[in-house]
C-alpha cells in the first residue's frame, strides 16, 4: 500500500496550520492579520487583496491601498466590522491606516489560549487522516492485498509520520508563542 497520499495530506494540515497562524496577531504590523477580511464592493463580498493593496510600513501600523479609490469607506468598514481583531482603522480618502495597539499581557496570553486551540484542530485533524490510512490498510489486508507483516510495518509508517507532523507543530507554535509573548 503506497502511504504517500496521506503523507501528503499530513503535509496539507501543517501547512494549513501555518498559514492560519500567521494570521494570529504578535503586536507587529503584518499584512496577513487582515487575510480574512471579507469587503462587500460592486453589489458582493470579496476578499481584502482583490480590492486593495496591504502593506506594513510601519511596525505598529497597516496601510491598505484600495484599487478603487470609491471603495475607501467598504474597505475601512469591512475592517472595523471584524471584532475578533478590534482594529480601529482611519481612512483620508484614497488610503485606509490602520493601527496596531500594543498588546496588553492579558490580551497576549489570551492570543496563546487561541494557538492552544488551533494546534489542538490541527492533531484533530492528523489523528483523522491516520485513522483513515488504518482503515484503508485493514481494508486491504482483509481483502488479502497485505500481509500481517505489511500492515504492522505501514502503521508503524503512518505513527512515524504522525509523530514527525506533529514536531513540526510544535515547532511552528512554541516559535509563534515566543513571538506573540516578546513585548
Amino acid at each position: 500500500m503506497d502511504t504517500s497520499l496521506y503523507e501528503q495530506k499530513f503535509a496539507a494540515a501543517v501547512a494549513h496550520f501555518a498559514e492560519e497562524i500567521k494570521k494570529i496577531r504578535t503586536g507587529r504590523a503584518h499584512p496577513d492579520m487582515l487575510d480574512g477580511i471579507m469587503v462587500e464592493v460592486y453589489g458582493s463580498k470579496m476578499p481584502l487583496n482583490q480590492v486593495a493593496s496591504v502593506s506594513a510600513p510601519e511596525p505598529q501600523q497597516i496601510l491598505v491601498t484600495p484599487f478603487d479609490p470609491s471603495n475607501v469607506a467598504a474597505i475601512s468598514n469591512a475592517i472595523r466590522n471584524d471584532i475578533s481583531l478590534g482594529f480601529n482603522p482611519s481612512d483620508d480618502g484614497r488610503n485606509v491606516r490602520v493601527p496596531i495597539p500594543p498588546l496588553t499581557e492579558e490580551r497576549r496570553r489570551d492570543i496563546v489560549k487561541m494557538l492552544g486551540g488551533k494546534v489542538e484542530e490541527t492533531r484533530v485533524t492528523l489523528r483523522n487522516i491516520r485513522e483513515d490510512a488504518r482503515k484503508s490498510a485493514k481494508v486491504k489486508k482483509d481483502a488479502k492485498e497485505l500481509s500481517e507483516d505489511d500492515l504492522k510495518r505501514i502503521e508503524k509508517a503512518i505513527d512515524d509520520e504522525v509523530a514527525k507532523n506533529n514536531a513540526n507543530i510544535d515547532e511552528l507554535a512554541r516559535d509563534k508563542e515566543t513571538e506573540i509573548m516578546k513585548v
